[in-house]
């Protein structure tokens, strides 16, 4: 009996204190192995957790996030660079500090992303006259190239997303997720 089947066995027979499905891993359940050898599967019980939407949250984002990594897969590109480039090509001549911002992340951990997409040739950085510290940053053409083959790998993510939050509830559901973006800084 595989485990997935095992564990809806057991979930009939003994309800589950948190119904929680996961879509990695065993989908709230775990398999072990006892010392004859016998596997035996548990549910995960995740106490507060279940209810709490901060951690609900953070599950769908990696949910998301390793989605869009087989998407972008397919295209040979990471999807960590295709904000960057999008933030980038919307907004020519940002600077670093405006695109950290934007990006929601601090500027130690967006300069690596950005050094490797000037050294793909995919962005210019270039210093500002009037401050020798700042950077203003611009897509390349080829830089372009590649947000176009990234963006339809993208539109077809958002497409499978839609599929699981309806297009009724999109609207709202984004609302609500700036909401918490902006009542949280």
């Amino acid at each position: 009996m595989r485990a997935k089947d095992l564990a809806a066995d057991l979930a009939a027979k003994k309800p589950a204190v948190n119904k929680v499905r996961r879509r990695r891993g065993n989908g709230g359940s775990r398999v072990r192995r006892g010392k004859n050898g016998a596997t035996t599967v548990e549910s995960i019980n995740f106490g507060p957790l279940a209810t709490w939407v901060g951690f609900n949250l953070r599950m769908a984002q990696e949910a998301t996030f390793q989605a869009f990594s087989r998407l972008s897969q397919e295209i040979g590109e990471s999807p960590g660079r295709f904000a960057t480039l999008t933030l980038i090509a919307r907004n020519p001549g940002i600077s670093q500090t405006e695109l950290s911002q934007a990006a929601g992340r601090d500027k130690s951990s967006l300069t690596p992303v950005v050094e490797d997409l000037v050294r793909r040739g995919l962005v210019e950085r270039k210093r500002l006259n009037h401050d020798r510290r700042a950077y203003c940053l611009n897509v390349t053409r080829d830089g372009k190239k590649t947000l176009a083959t990234m963006m339809t790998c993208a539109r077809r993510h958002e497409r499978n997303l839609d599929k699981i939050i309806g297009l009724r509830d999109r609207a709202r559901f984004i609302e609500i997720l700036k909401k918490l973006a902006a009542g949280m800084e």
